[in-house]
């Protein structure tokens, strides 16, 4: 054998990279470079109005959309505000606590109904739907004693913070 061949031999037996030498000492030289894959961020297409319950906002600091990439995880945010309303209406917890994650038309409704369970209920599951990006529909079903209640609430993202805009126990 003579060495050019034994060169090319060693040549083809090696791996070839994307360092220029290499690929061009190549016996098979490639005249279309692969594409290159470009990744880019989907953004949602769809956004919510947030609720206004009949308000009047000064366009300026009206309340402003957020996408729910931005605020935290709902799944845990969601099972933790449903617990908390359920030490308030049970009497163990202050409203005011909730009072900043609570649309002002709800939150009357939530100190209204501080006491009116005699005891904390047991949350049984967690059910999410997020039909538009920064709203989350959550029901959970409660047990009190030997009853099973779905407890529903809607959040909306806003402001950079998740906000109560429906709040219902069925």
């Amino acid at each position: 054998m003579t060495t050019s061949a034994r060169t090319l031999r060693t040549i083809s037996l090696l791996p070839v990279s994307s360092i220029e030498p290499e690929l061009w000492a190549h016996p098979m030289l490639a005249l279309y470079r692969p594409d290159e894959v470009s990744v880019f961020e989907r953004k949602p297409l769809l956004y919510a109005v947030p609720t206004r319950f009949n308000e009047e906002y000064d366009p300026d600091f009206s309340p402003q959309p957020t996408s729910a990439s931005e605020l935290p995880d709902i799944a845990q945010w969601a099972l933790k505000f449903g617990t908390s309303v359920l030490e308030i209406w049970a009497g163990k917890r202050q409203p005011a606590q909730l009072a900043r994650w609570c649309h002002r038309g709800i939150y009357p409704d939530l100190v209204k109904a501080v006491g009116s369970e005699s005891h904390v209920g047991k949350i049984r599951k967690l059910h999410q739907t997020q039909p538009l990006d920064g709203i989350c529909e959550t029901m959970i079903t409660v047990r009190f004693e030997d009853r099973i209640r779905a407890l529903v609430i809607r959040f909306e993202g806003v402001d950079h913070r998740w906000l109560c805009t429906c709040l219902t126990l069925l």
